[in-house]
């Protein structure tokens, strides 16, 4: 079965404020990204701007790398496209420039994993204002040149030479969804206290723990708590839940409405929970809680999500599920 995301969740697939025209007047780009899951791009059909059609034989797919595509080229027949999640594809389309403003734009293509998908948002062509911008590459803003030339820039600006700054040992790839306009590194001063007696279910001994901090006497305070820890035989850990909520409420007339939409989410969470995982790899939804007050029916969305934390993932996530529960919901009006 395919699963087809919802329209709101589809908006996330455009790169807001991508859309402009080109120079010389070689037509008009806008990007996606692809924000869902591992597919692959099988056939163009067309997009729309306004009431503009544009075909697929006049679009040009800009894969980055100076890897370019006629948008009739694509098929499922060993000429589609990997989309992995984070990829960006430029869509060129050889028509007139558009006017300053806002402009509805409609894409319509076919994928592998989600079947035919169409994408439908508002944009603006906006007036250059001259304003200084960081510099980024939109094909890969890891890369050794685009930090070089926002570390050129920061000096520029700041009339300053950071001598330090730029001295990593690690690959900035890495640091993608952490950090962005990377240009190096701060040192932090670590501390150590301990060690300290661990008795739990998985770590067992004694550990060191690091601490980063310029705060005086913090480290040093955590030490004296951790001999103090180590005298009453260690620390026993113990995970009595692993989750991480996320609680949405959703507002009726009345409390019946509340009540009765409570029990559809229940019912529904076969359904809503591929809604939700579609947004990420990790995050996986447990189960959800329901908890009505009057006509506020609060739903608290229990996930799962690996070693992360995953604060933003599970927002998301949750996102997801929420556009897709109030596009399918039938029963009393959610207001």
């Amino acid at each position: 079965m395919v699963f087809t995301p919802s329209p709101m969740l589809l908006k996330l697939l455009y790169n807001r404020g991508s859309l402009h025209n080109l120079p010389e007047g070689r037509g008009v780009a806008f990007s996606i990204k692809n924000r869902l899951d591992t597919a692959r791009l099988t056939g163009l059909t067309q997009v729309k701007l306004g009431n503009v059609t544009v075909p697929a034989s006049h679009i040009t797919l800009d894969l980055g790398g100076s890897e370019m595509r006629p948008g009739t080229s694509v098929g499922p027949d060993g000429q589609s496209i990997e989309l992995p999640v984070g990829r960006i594809i430029t869509f060129v389309l050889d028509t007139p420039a558009l006017p300053e403003g806002m402009h509805q734009l409609q894409a319509q293509f076919n994928t592998d994993a989600f079947g035919e998908l169409t994408v439908e948002v508002e944009d603006a062509i906006a007036s250059q204002d001259g304003r200084v911008r960081i510099p980024r590459s939109d094909e890969d803003d890891y890369a050794e040149a685009a930090i070089q030339a926002r570390q050129h820039f920061a000096e520029e600006f700041t009339h300053q030479e950071f001598k330090h700054l730029k001295n990593y040992s690690f690959d900035p790839h890495d640091l993608k969804g952490n950090c962005e306009h990377f240009v190096g590194v701060a040192q932090v001063p670590v501390g150590l206290a301990g060690p300290l007696t661990v008795n739990g279910e998985h770590a067992q001994g004694d550990f060191l723990i690091p601490m980063a901090t310029t705060e005086g006497t913090l480290v040093a305070s955590y030490n004296r708590g951790m001999q103090v820890l180590n005298l009453c035989g260690g620390v026993k850990c113990t995970v009595i839940g692993d989750a991480m909520q996320r609680a949405p409420v959703f507002v009726f007339d009345d409390a019946r409405g509340a009540r009765d939409f409570g029990r559809w989410v229940t019912e529904s969470l076969e359904t809503i929970r591929p809604q939700a995982e579609s947004t990420s790899r990790i995050a996986k939804l447990q189960y959800i809680d329901t908890y009505l007050s009057n006509k506020f029916a609060f739903l608290r969305f229990n996930f799962s999500t690996g070693d992360a934390a995953g604060q933003n993932m599970v927002g998301r996530a949750t996102f997801a599920a929420c556009s897709w529960i109030l596009e399918n919901y039938k029963g009393a009006p959610i207001r």
